[in-house]
């Protein structure tokens, strides 16, 4: 269960991605029927903390905290790349992942993680800025330099800035269904869903463009997920050639349409088995997989679970 929430804090914090866990996950929505997080914030460096901003704050709690918590949530901070960290905080990391806890970074918050041995071998997300200096650093670590977030259970390690908003997400919506990830989304007039494989940014600027036109077509493979189409019909609805499009698509969303589309079509899926009691074989054919068995393979593939373990989760077990 995802329930119990402390963000840890070292000096020079920066207070935009301390923001995003507190905005995601220490904000009472319950007005909008959305789960109430025990949420704390805690200090590895003493009660007095002084910001990236020059901004100083006091808090509450020590390390004590994070024995307790589900997820532990390690912001970024100014000079983590170059610092070290005290070995109090590295032994509770640790700790908490042995009992079972998560832990989350955002940014230069994974060379903490890194420094507490918990990427060793394991796949992980830092800013493009920062990749190369954790790779070189901590050489065990597998560094992807170029994705939003990285989902290696129990450890999460997102991109800088807004990629925590997306790795959060991700959480809450692994943990607690579609509809409740999106709420939040809304809430806080974001995108309800980005893939964590995403391009973290565009290589190089895109040209001029009068309209919206993959904005356009991305809205209409939304509507038209019990479809399939081609690339070539794609690129019509663009205005462009085949060619173009799926390199001008590649750009702005960082995947191709095939497997922009599957993505859509799995959420679509998680969606309709957490709020209908609709047949596999009628999702299936609304999500566009055509019968039971596709969806399943695709499903499990991309969630880690079947449809009908899925549904269970969320509706119990008489809803499977």
């Amino acid at each position: 269960m995802l329930q119990n929430v402390a963000v840890v804090l070292l000096d020079g914090v920066n207070p935009f991605e301390l923001g995003v866990v507190c905005e995601v996950f220490g904000t009472d929505r319950s007005d909008d029927g959305l789960p109430v997080y025990d949420f704390a914030v805690a200090s590895a460096e003493g009660p007095s903390l002084r910001m990236n901003s020059g901004v100083s704050v006091q808090v509450e709690h020590g390390l004590e905290r994070l024995e307790t918590a589900d997820l532990i949530a390690v912001p970024a901070g100014h000079g983590y790349a170059s610092r070290e960290f005290p070995p109090e905080l590295l032994d509770a990391l640790r700790r908490g992942v042995a009992r079972g806890a998560r832990v989350l970074s955002v940014c230069s918050g994974a060379f903490v993680l890194a420094a507490a041995g918990l990427l060793d071998d394991r796949r992980c997300a830092a800013h493009w800025k920062h990749a190369r200096a954790l790779a070189r650093q901590y050489p065990r670590a597998v560094v992807e330099p170029d994705v939003l977030y990285v989902d290696e259970d129990p450890v999460i390690t997102s991109a800088g800035t807004a990629a925590g908003i997306d790795a959060c997400l991700h959480l809450v919506r692994k943990e607690q269904g579609t509809e409740v990830a999106n709420k939040i989304a809304r809430r806080m007039v974001v995108p309800p869903h980005r893939d964590g494989g995403q391009a973290q940014y565009i290589e190089r600027p895109l040209p001029h463009s009068e309209g919206d036109t993959i904005g356009d077509v991305l809205a209409w493979m939304e509507r038209h997920l019990d479809e399939e189409v081609t690339v070539e019909q794609l690129a019509a609805h663009a205005h462009m050639s085949p060619r173009t499009f799926a390199r001008r698509f590649q750009q702005e969303t960082g995947t191709t349409p095939y497997r922009w589309v599957l993505r859509q079509r799995v959420l679509l899926a998680q969606r309709l088995l957490e709020a209908t009691d609709e047949t596999m074989d009628a999702i299936a054919g609304r999500t566009g997989f055509g019968n039971a068995a596709t969806l399943r393979h695709h499903f499990v593939r991309s969630v880690g679970t079947t449809p009908n373990a899925y549904r269970r989760t969320f509706r119990g077990p008489e809803a499977a």
